[in-house]
């Protein structure tokens, strides 16, 4: 197990002025906390608006969180300069956690409300669509059910997640095409859609969703998959993180399992 070790990670976290609007700096203190209390060295690098994009290639993990319309028009003009770097990025199975205006700007392109197309970077086969303003946003807490993550690359070990708690609050819809799979089944709630009870999508060690809450305080288990990853990835070996005591967030995740009326 992996205690007072010399191992070391670096968050690029993209954006956080402006992507950061439903408390998603929450999955960065999780990140940060579970390190820290293993001992393992983790630095956080915070790429705004203008920022190097050689700082990507000195990463071991990438996070965005989501925003609004307006926000997101002002990054989508600025991502779309490094979008070259993040797409190698990501296909060489750099683990990254893309969450609601994050997940839909790695797709082909999102259609707001009013009709106009915001072109995406196109590495994940997705787009998505606002059906406009009549339409209700989707909003609440979600359930999802993940069979598994051993799926992604240099993932050698059994992740312990079955269910993935959190809260959606999103206007957008988005589609997934063929050669991308869905980040899990939902069991309440809305997901990507509202339509077909699929949430978020993964793609290599790549990891979309809609879930705030944030995602990552809620869900432990799926906050070490990443920093697993990450590691295995970094320095080319399994690797076992020492365990952590979640009491709280299972009384947190039970709490609202009750709500939904679902069990974990």
């Amino acid at each position: 197990m992996i205690h007072n070790t010399k191992y070391s990670l670096t968050i690029g976290w993209l954006y956080p002025e402006l992507m950061s609007t439903y408390g998603d700096r929450g999955n960065i203190i999780a990140l940060q906390k579970r390190c820290e209390w293993r001992g393992i060295n983790i630095e956080v690098k915070r790429l705004d608006i203008g920022f190097d994009q050689k700082i990507l290639t000195t990463c071991d993990m990438l996070f965005m969180g989501g925003a609004q319309d307006q926000q997101q028009k002002i990054v989508a003009e600025d991502l779309q300069k490094k979008s070259e770097a993040l797409k190698k990025m990501i296909d060489n199975g750099i683990p990254g956690l893309y969450i609601c205006g994050a997940y839909q700007f790695l797709g082909k392109y999102y259609k707001e409300a009013g009709g106009k197309i915001i072109k995406g970077l196109d590495i994940l086969d997705l787009y998505t669509e606002h059906p406009g303003t009549k339409f209700a946003r989707l909003i609440g807490n979600i359930a999802v059910k993940v069979s598994n993550l051993r799926g992604v690359t240099h993932a050698t070990y059994e992740v312990n997640v079955q269910t993935l708690i959190g809260f959606e609050n999103h206007g957008g819809r988005t589609y997934l095409g063929k050669n991308i799979k869905p980040l899990g089944k939902v069991i309440k709630g809305f997901g990507n859609n509202g339509a077909d009870k699929t949430e978020g999508a993964i793609y290599k060690n790549s990891f979309g969703s809609y879930l705030h809450g944030p995602i990552l305080p809620k869900n432990p288990s799926f906050a070490d998959s990443l920093i697993k990853l990450a590691l295995e990835k970094k320095y080319g070996s399994p690797i076992n993180l020492s365990p952590l005591d979640d009491s709280l967030e299972t009384l947190a995740r039970k709490s609202i399992a009750k709500r939904l009326s679902i069990e974990l």
